[in-house]
This record gives C-alpha cells, structure tokens and sequence, in this order.
C-alpha cells in the first residue's frame, strides 16, 4: 500500500468562497506529530538540497515527533526569517518535498506544513529563537520590505548589523502583503513574521519612495551598503485593442485593493464593483489569486488560460482550490479584442482557440492560432494577470546598470555601484516568494563577507 500524508483540514468551497478567511486550518498537534512519524531522516537529506533557504529539515521534524516545538523553531529560524510565510506560500511540492525519498512509492512528507505548524505554534507561544545580539557599529539600508529585503534584514541583524528598511508603501511586506489574498496569507501573519524582525533592531521606515525623496545616492553615502529588494511591481498588457477599457485592469491593482485596502470589505472606501462577469487572463499564483479574490466578491469569476490545463504554471493545490470553489477554467482560448460600448464600458472580448504544438527547451509547448475559431464572449470585467516587470522609480539618479530586459545586473549580489547590492525580482524577473528570500540570504552574507 502507498504511504498516505495526513490530510490538512480545510473550509468547505461552499462556505470559503462567502469570506476571505484562511482556507488552510494547518496541523493540529496530533495530525502534525503523525505526519513528523513518517519522515525517515535519511542520513543524506535530499530534501535539504532542494530547500533554496537549506532549511535542516529531518533536524526540525525529528524535534516535532519529540515535542519539542520551540527546538524545531529554532532549527528552522537559523536558515527562515520568514517561516510562517514559507510553510503558506512556497511551492515545496516543486522544491523539498519533490526530492523527499518517501515520493517516490506514495506521498512526500508534508514538509512546508510542518513548518507552518512550528511557525504558528511559535507565534502564538512568543519563542524568540535569537539569542543576545552583539552590535558591530556597522550600518546597512535596504530597499524594499518584501521577501527579499525582509530576509538579508533578518540575517543582517542576527549578525549583529543595524539594519534600516526603506518601503515606499504605508505597510511592510511588498508582496506578501498587497499581492497574495487573506485566504491564502492572512495579513496578521506577515505583521507578525514582521515584527520578529523589529525585535532583532531592524528599523522600518514606510511611506518612504527612494529615488525621489531620497535617492540611492544619498543611501550609498550614509551607510556602509545597501540592499535593493525593489521587486517587479509593473504590469504586464497584451496590447491588443481595448485595453484600455474602464474595467480593464491589472491583477495588481485588482489584488492591491483587496489586500492592502480592504476593498472585499463592507465599509472600503475603495471598493471594487460588484460586476457580473469576469476573465483573469493568465495561468500563473497570481492569476490564480486574482480569480479566486473575483469569485469571493459575489462574481461569475472564469479564467482564460492560452496553453492547457496540464501546463498551468499555478501550484496545483491552488488550481484544486480554484475548482472547488467553482472557478471556470477555460483554456486553450486567449483574446484578441477587448469589446466595449459607448461609454468604453467593457461588454465582451473575441477570443480564439488556440492549438499546442511542440514543447521548446523550456519544455512549454508552443501555440499557435486557430484563426476561423473567432467567437465572441459576454463579460463586463477583464483582469490581466500575465506577469510583472521591475519598476525603476528607486534607482532614478542612480548610475546602475541593467539587463536589456530592465533587470538590475549583478556578479553574485553586488551591483555595478560600490557597495550596493540587489536581489530578488528586481534582479530575475517575477518569481517566487522563495527565491526572493533565497537571493535575500545570499546577499546578506555577501555584505558580511565584504564588510568584515
């Protein structure tokens, strides 16, 4: 018989799709010792290796089975900043848990739970993982308090670094907390994993747009380096025609409402209307939230996807949820005109199938159009969920080189300018919450190393 995993409790679709709260509960204390029961800690811990953090995961989950739960935290908060965020939004399903041994005849070992449940249990329980800290006078700025910044933040100030974050936003966070829905990251969560780090002596400066009231420059000159974590926070459009209908939007703006202005609320000053009928166009996490967010809004919420379900780049967890929650999947379809009526209102789109032929050397297979598919389809909302790209507004003034794709160049972490730094999306592109925090880690010893 195969190994089964314990099973995580869920909100039933009929009564989550009515909130935005939590749909995971996470592990209560026995489903978590039973699911710790079946790791076999291996002497050569694969699922290390494709950990991006290198969390030291059997050490973690052999102190769960011994319940010893602050132990567990303090294994994992030697590699994690973040890891009540990490257990909620990683995709271990392609990372540790696809190199865990017990995979490979049943079930991986539920590794990014198990870390969510030491997390939360830390949280609730006040364990602080850090012992006293001795200053070494040297003073480093970060940019941008997303997964990036908010991680080489943490490992600075371990190192005993004094540690200054910039965020142009009235909140911290950057994408965890105005990109990624309550449903899935509950925003008293970050505020939490946020205030780990103010405890370390990470000063956070908010409502603070570096490049304009203080530029990189002037950052470069007050302290011994700098971190840019800016993320890539601009959209992406298609460019066809009607894009620029009123209810056309971006599944940034869309999220930024939701999340960080409450706009799912009753009393939001800034609410979304409650429209009939809505496309997410995209196939990605953030497509994924954007619908998910729709259809919590009272909205037949479809998504449009250009390649086939198997090829949803969207964790597969999230496209489970999503059809539960009666999420309208139509693939293989892609507009080519966004419909409107006198008032530039939108009224519908023409779309066309579309036909898969061979995969690349990225192993995504390519698509063509079926030019005499042309239909037409009735809606009066658009989302455009089709990726992000860097946004310059912190480096202006600034002499730092980039990439032809706009991306901050960089030999390890360092940038072209004297000691400056950077990592994250800024640097690759959009990517996952892990990676960030990953190029975060690097970065941070990279700084230590060169400031010794």
């Amino acid at each position: 018989m195969e190994d089964k995993k314990v099973k995580g409790r869920l909100q039933s679709p009929e009564e989550r799709i009515t909130n935005f709260n939590e749909v995971e509960y996470g592990f209560n204390d026995e489903e978590a010792l039973a699911e710790a029961s079946r790791c076999l800690h291996c002497k050569v811990p694969r699922c290390v290796e494709g950990c991006p953090v290198n969390i030291m995961i059997p050490e973690f989950i052999a102190h769960i089975k011994d319940g010893d739960i602050k132990a567990a935290y303090e294994v994992i908060s030697r590699s994690s900043s973040l890891p009540a965020i990490c257990g909620r939004v990683c995709p271990q399903e392609k990372q540790c848990e696809a190199m865990c041994v017990k995979g490979i005849k049943g079930d991986a070992i539920s590794i990014g739970s198990l870390e969510r449940y030491v997390a939360d249990q830390a949280l609730i329980n006040n364990f602080n993982a850090t012992k006293k800290i001795e200053q070494n006078g040297k003073r480093i700025a970060i940019v941008g308090s997303g997964p990036a910044g908010l991680t080489c933040a943490g490992d600075l100030a371990k190192a005993g670094y004094d540690v200054t974050i910039f965020e142009i936003l009235h909140k911290a966070g950057g994408v965890l907390t105005y990109g990624i829905p309550e449903f899935r990251l509950p925003k008293d969560i970050v505020a939490k994993e946020v205030k780990s780090l103010k405890k370390l002596g990470v000063r956070i400066n908010t409502n603070v747009p570096i490049g304009n009231a203080i530029t990189l420059n002037d950052l470069q000159k007050e302290y011994d380096a700098v971190f840019v974590g800016s993320g890539a926070g601009l959209p992406k459009f298609m460019g066809i025609p009607g894009e620029d209908a009123n209810e056309v939007f971006s599944a940034n703006e869309i999220l930024t409402r939701i999340n960080l202005m409450g706009a799912y609320k009753d009393t939001s000053k800034t609410p979304i209307k409650n429209l009939k009928k809505a496309y997410v166009i995209g196939g990605g996490n953030v497509a994924m939230d954007a619908v998910r967010s729709l259809k919590r809004l009272g909205v037949d919420a479809h998504l449009m996807y250009r390649r086939s379900e198997e090829e949803l780049p969207a964790r597969k967890m999230e496209v489970e949820h999503a059809k539960d929650e009666g999420i309208v999947f139509d693939v293989l379809t892609n507009p080519v005109r966004i419909l409107t009526d006198e008032n530039n209102s939108v009224i519908g789109m023409e779309v066309v199938n579309m036909v898969l032929g061979e995969a690349g050397e990225d192993g995504r297979r390519s698509v063509t159009e079926d030019e005499k598919s042309l239909h037409k389809v009735d809606c009066d909302m658009v989302v455009m969920a089709l990726g992000t790209s860097p946004n310059h507004e912190a480096l202006k003034g600034s002499d730092i080189n980039l990439s032809d794709r706009g991306l901050i160049v960089v030999e390890g972490t360092k940038t072209s300018l004297d000691n400056v730094y950077a990592g994250g999306d800024a640097v690759t592109g959009a990517a996952t919450v892990i990676l960030a925090m990953e190029a975060g880690k690097k970065a941070a010893k990279e700084i230590i190393d060169n400031l010794k």
